[in-house]
């Protein structure tokens, strides 16, 4: 592993950070902004003045709950938005969250240059699946795992938005483990694998997911998943005590036997009032060349 590097999301025409401070952050989703909560964000703002379409009023627990709180308009089935190629919606979600994680556009560029033609490519915790898309948009056969059928449902429909409904995607509602253990036994290979699990989460079937528990079983059922000719594995992790170094060092043992190399750091958003980066995520990657 080399130093830590730090990913950056610069703006783009339909999601900007425009400010944050407090606590909290401002942003852009196309004709929208909203407030959410940002425990990072720990200096002051640039302007005390922000004014936004919502704000996300968060529970007193530590579980990501919550509730939006809309002062306009906002349509209840989401609204379209775009990053490169790729469109899709966004939502006010309940966890905060507005349907996507645009702090992952750096790693989707990532993948995409090294994506070609027919590549197979298995994206675990899906979500959404912008990244699915993403990768198809470049010619990719996707695997899209998720354990939440709504979730997967809305990787169809943005796919449809996309006009990608015709892509070869195979939308899976699963456990990200049970999945990845059995394409092990059918003796199945990827070229490409990346995941976003979450600090903890349950299967469709009530099967519970604690990162620090079971990610490194995870991670070796990825290793077994890629062979010679794979080109690369992507692990981002947010809201846990965790470093990245320590995923980095679980990730570059894991895959020793491939050669190649561990990349690790941190992911950031590059705030528009003055060019500051907020923290957002840990990430650790393997990579063939």
């Amino acid at each position: 592993m080399n130093d830590l590097l730090t990913l950056v999301t610069e703006p783009w025409d339909d999601y900007g950070l425009v400010d944050s401070g407090h606590g909290r952050k401002l942003e852009r989703y196309a004709g929208f902004r909203f407030i959410r909560p940002e425990p990072q964000a720990m200096w002051a703002p640039a302007t005390a003045n922000w004014e936004a379409d919502g704000d996300f009023i968060a529970a007193s627990d530590e579980d990501g709950g919550g509730k939006w709180q809309l002062s306009r308009e906002v349509p209840r089935g989401g609204w379209h938005m775009k990053w490169e190629d790729v469109r899709f919606l966004a939502q006010n979600t309940p966890f905060r969250h507005l349907a996507f994680f645009p702090d992952m556009a750096p790693q989707w560029s990532w993948m995409r240059d090294r994506t070609a033609e027919g590549d197979d490519m298995l994206n675990l915790f899906g979500y959404t699946g912008v990244g699915s898309l993403a990768l198809a948009a470049k010619g990719a056969r996707v695997t899209h795992v998720d354990a939440s059928k709504k979730s997967v449902d809305a990787g169809k429909a943005n796919a449809f938005l996309a006009d990608m409904a015709d892509r070869p995607i195979r939308w899976m509602v699963d456990d990200a483990v049970k999945f990845a253990a059995r394409e092990v036994r059918r003796g199945r290979r990827y070229d490409g694998i990346m995941l976003d699990p979450p600090k903890f989460g349950r299967g469709p079937d009530g099967e519970v997911w604690r990162l620090e528990e079971h990610l490194p079983g995870l991670i070796t059922h990825c290793r077994n998943l890629l062979d010679a000719k794979s080109k690369f594995l992507v692990l981002t992790v947010y809201a846990v005590r965790m470093s990245a170094l320590a995923i980095g060092e679980l990730l570059r043992q894991a895959t020793a036997e491939l050669g190649g190399r561990v990349e690790v750091g941190e992911m950031a958003v590059r705030e528009e009032a003055r060019g500051l980066l907020l923290p957002t995520a840990i990430f650790a990657r393997w990579v063939r060349d």
